[in-house]
């Protein structure tokens, strides 16, 4: 998010290249700010999405702020999320190291550095869902790994420790699923799911934590 060191305003807003701010997207995130130092707003599907799409994975941030598991502090995509400018230079930004989760660090650290975080539901982008196979995989994926990342970061900070079992459970549970790698209705969801597990796998080894 280098962006944000050249925008010249107080107040930051920040959306993704490939999603569509609403009508009023601008002067609600103004208005958010202008009460409070940290917001999020709310994110449509059905606009640029084909219905299909909507099954794979849920639907976040339609109505509230996002819970990670375990549950931690809330947290919101930096596909709609605004902030004063002084708590983004406070907190050093977006840790761009990260390819994936970014945004949840991010709104873990403002938190941790005392900044509410506030739901906006009148701020509204229209998101965009992966529809391809190959892009499906490689984001849950990511955000399988990083998230045992943000695991490790964090469980010194206050997140509750994750259970092996309940882990070998999910396992267990995506396998006897796997027969529905077979069905064009339910790929899909399927893969999305076993990415994100193969990603903690993967994650596990590479920060030498276990977080299944």
């Amino acid at each position: 998010m280098w962006v944000a060191s050249v925008a010249a305003g107080e107040a930051l807003a920040f959306c993704d290249a490939d999603d569509e701010v609403a009508a009023g997207w601008v002067s609600a995130m103004g208005e958010a700010l202008s009460q409070h130092d940290f917001v999020a707003g709310k994110r449509e599907y059905t606009k640029l999405n084909e219905p299909w799409t909507l099954t794979y994975r849920p639907l976040t941030q339609v109505d509230k702020l996002l819970t990670s598991h375990p549950p931690y502090l809330p947290h919101a995509s930096s596909s709609n999320l605004g902030i004063k400018r002084s708590v983004h230079e406070a907190v050093g930004g977006f840790d761009e190291t990260m390819l994936k989760v970014q945004d949840t660090d991010y709104c873990w650290r403002v938190q941790l550095a005392g900044i509410k975080l506030h739901f906006v539901p009148e701020a509204v982008v229209h998101y965009r869902l992966r529809d391809r196979l190959r892009a499906i995989y490689r984001q849950a994926r990511l955000a399988g790994e990083y998230n045992v990342l943000l695991y490790k970061k964090y469980k010194a900070l206050g997140m509750p420790k994750l259970s092996w079992k309940a882990g070998l459970k999910s396992w267990w549970r995506i396998l006897k699923q796997s027969p529905q790698i077979f069905s064009q209705q339910n790929r899909m969801k399927w893969v999305a799911h076993f990415a994100r597990r193969w990603g903690r796998l993967q994650g596990c080894i590479k920060y030498q934590v276990l977080a299944l």
